[in-house]
């Protein structure tokens, strides 16, 4: 799960951080409405923690592009305003759930979880993409079922289904490795850490019999496909 964190408050911004790092999400962060606004463009996200109150903009005019681009990101609003009007304000553009300051971290956890448990049940809880069988919750990844698993790292999983929901399009390099391990991929000096990844899960897929093949677009990126 990759979360954005949007808030202006240092001190709460780098409780979050420690917090959302300790749970075993990957983040990204944000301290003002426009690069909040640049990120939620260029990204995509399964969380997004939003301060509604931000210097340089409206939380709320964040929620309504969210809603215009037909993301559905799961949405936690942060208000010091416990203001009924406002809460509806956020529920009706989109957003899951409204918290209001100051508030403890286990009930942002329980909430968390509980958005993560009603989107999954939305959707199917078997992805399938050609003869590969994912079960969401368990991280199972399988040839046309589950009882014979391919057994993946953490990250070679999250690589594998951000190109299955992405599969139409290239996903950039920066973009993949930015998705998978967040704003800490700044710090790297080389794309060697996406490279080796990539090419065990290609291994992995082939070994499996896996009828997909992740393509490599010389200069662009990858994307998968079925074969």
């Amino acid at each position: 799960m990759k979360l954005l964190i949007i808030e202006d408050e240092p001190q709460l911004l780098k409780s979050l951080e420690d917090f959302v790092s300790e749970e075993g999400f990957v983040f990204d962060s944000a301290t003002r409405f426009q690069s909040a606004m640049e990120r939620i463009s260029l990204y995509e996200y399964d969380y997004i923690i939003l301060d509604i109150n931000l210097p340089d903009g409206s939380g709320f005019d964040l929620l309504e592009t969210l809603f215009k681009k037909g993301k559905t990101d799961g949405v936690i609003i942060l208000s010091a305003r416990n203001s009924l009007d406002d809460k509806l304000k956020g529920l009706g553009l989109g957003a899951d759930d409204y918290l209001t300051k100051p508030f403890y971290f286990s009930e942002l956890n329980a909430r968390i979880k509980a958005i993560i448990r009603r989107k999954q049940f939305k959707t199917n809880k078997l992805v399938r993409y050609a003869n590969l069988v994912i079960e969401p919750d368990q991280y199972l990844v399988g040839i046309d079922d589950l009882e014979n698993n391919i057994s993946f790292t953490k990250k070679e999983y999250a690589i594998l289904t951000h190109l299955i929901n992405n599969h139409k399009r290239v996903i950039s390099k920066v973009s993949l490795a930015e998705y998978i391990w967040g704003d800490y991929v700044d710090e790297a000096q080389s794309f060697d850490f996406l490279f080796s990844q990539i090419r065990n899960l290609k291994r992995k897929l082939k070994e499996a019999g896996a009828q997909v093949e992740i393509d490599n677009i010389y200069g662009v990126g990858y994307q998968i496909k079925t074969l």
